[in-house]
């Protein structure tokens, strides 16, 4: 008898079968907001020293980033939209990037140019950071390749970011505040590019962070190869992040 009464929770009175409702959240909206947070965490645990590797894992995830926004996101774009509108929203992109980063100052790819007068909260700085990872959760939605990038992308940024906040003089309330709202923005991000009145923009919005992207991972691969003196060692991760973008 508790079996039938059971199974009748799921029958509707049409005598179809309801789909059983899941509590779980997606993986999109957990593993970016967590890659920050755990990173932050990690430099507050070290006292604000950066591991090791570091500018190494920024090489690669500028290099995973780039290659999966060119198989993936810049084909479905082109296909789903008129091609003279998505590449106009590419260029918009690569011109909103540049204009944010005059308010964050590089740190999307790895560099925090500047400084913050001491214990002075950088609102420009986290709203400029704030838009930039908002865009980047919009492709987020059934795109596991590039949620992995943006994921390994998060990492070193946080990183550097926090060990910015970490030295500025800022209260630990006050850096938490700013990298819990920095890692809420890309699940929003995702969130939001479901919405149903944004669908026939959907191209065009994916071409403006398409355009975002390029610039951010071609600066940090620009910037991998400081001086222009050859690395080795990056200039390796760097083909295998492209490698491994192609094979996923």
């Amino acid at each position: 008898m508790g079996f039938v009464l059971k199974a009748q929770k799921y029958i509707n009175f049409t005598g179809s079968i309801r789909p059983k409702p899941t509590t779980l959240i997606p993986w999109y909206l957990i593993l970016p907001a967590l890659a920050v947070l755990l990173s932050f965490l990690l430099l507050v645990l070290r006292g604000s020293e950066a591991p090791r590797g570091r500018d190494l894992l920024l090489s690669f995830s500028g290099a995973f980033l780039l290659a999966l926004t060119l198989l993936e996101l810049l084909p479905e774009a082109y296909t789903a939209g008129d091609p003279r509108l998505i590449g106009a929203f590419i260029g918009l992109g690569i011109l909103l990037q540049i204009i944010l980063e005059y308010f964050s100052r590089g740190a999307e790819h790895g560099h925090v140019h500047g400084v913050v007068p001491q214990g002075k909260f950088p609102w420009l700085l986290l709203l400029g950071l704030c838009i930039h990872a908002l865009l980047e959760g919009v492709p987020l939605r059934g795109h596991d390749g590039f949620l992995l990038a943006i994921v390994i992308h998060k990492i070193p940024v946080a990183l550097i970011l926090g060990g910015f906040l970490l030295r500025s003089g800022l209260s630990p309330s006050r850096c938490w505040f700013f990298m819990v709202l920095f890692a809420l923005m890309t699940p929003l991000g995702a969130l939001a590019a479901g919405i149903p009145l944004l669908e026939d923009l959907a191209p065009y919005l994916l071409g403006l962070v398409i355009g975002v992207l390029l610039h951010v991972a071609t600066v940090i691969l620009f910037e991998s190869s400081e001086g222009h003196t050859f690395n080795l060692r990056k200039l390796a991760v760097i083909v295998l992040g492209m490698v491994l973008a192609f094979l996923l």
